[in-house]
């Protein structure tokens, strides 16, 4: 609450140096919510966040995921975040940049997560995103796939869906498609 406090604070201060600097831009509701998810984030380990446009560009934003358990161990899966200012009323964009072999991820990068959907409430965060890409590399679910042929196969035959997992992740090709490396 304190950091919110130093926002509107620093606001202030800005806005009165405005006069020899030019308008000042507002911040939207959406972009204080996010600036306090921020920094109360609490990261498993094997993730962490950066901003590829710099700090000032928070509503843009990636999360690394270094599974350091199940059939993705050892890879790094990096997600992109584009958060609308009328977040938390919103959920925020979510997209895989790393081309995975996984039922709840598509080739085009869309994530499956109920919490990125119908699931979402604005009392969720960020952190509780994190938390849900994090267990959806280390606990893939067959039952709700954008992959059908990889549920298909984790479903069916779960050591041929390790061996592809593998594959993918070390810059292989399953069936048609060819992944590059992210181990």
């Amino acid at each position: 609450m304190i950091r919110l406090f130093k926002v509107k604070e620093k606001q202030k201060e800005e806005a009165g140096n405005a006069n020899r600097r030019g308008p000042l831009k507002k911040q939207s509701a959406g972009e204080l919510r996010l600036h306090k998810d921020i920094s109360e984030l609490n990261l498993p380990k094997a993730c962490t966040i950066s901003f590829p446009n710099g700090k000032d560009d928070l509503m843009t934003f990636e999360v690394s995921i270094k599974p350091d358990e199940g059939y993705y161990m050892g890879g790094k899966f990096v997600f992109t975040f584009n958060v609308s200012s009328v977040y938390p009323h919103e959920a925020p964009k979510v997209k895989c940049k790393t081309k995975v072999y996984h039922p709840n991820i598509d080739l085009e990068g869309n994530v499956c997560l109920n919490i990125l959907r119908e699931d979402w409430k604005p009392v969720l965060n960020i952190n509780t995103i994190v938390y849900g890409l994090y267990h959806l590399l280390t606990e893939p679910n067959h039952e709700d796939p954008l992959n059908l042929e990889a549920a298909a196969v984790l479903r069916d035959s779960p050591q041929t869906f390790r061996s592809n997992v593998k594959t993918a992740m070390n810059g292989g090709r399953v069936g048609d498609t060819y992944f590059t490396r992210c181990i």
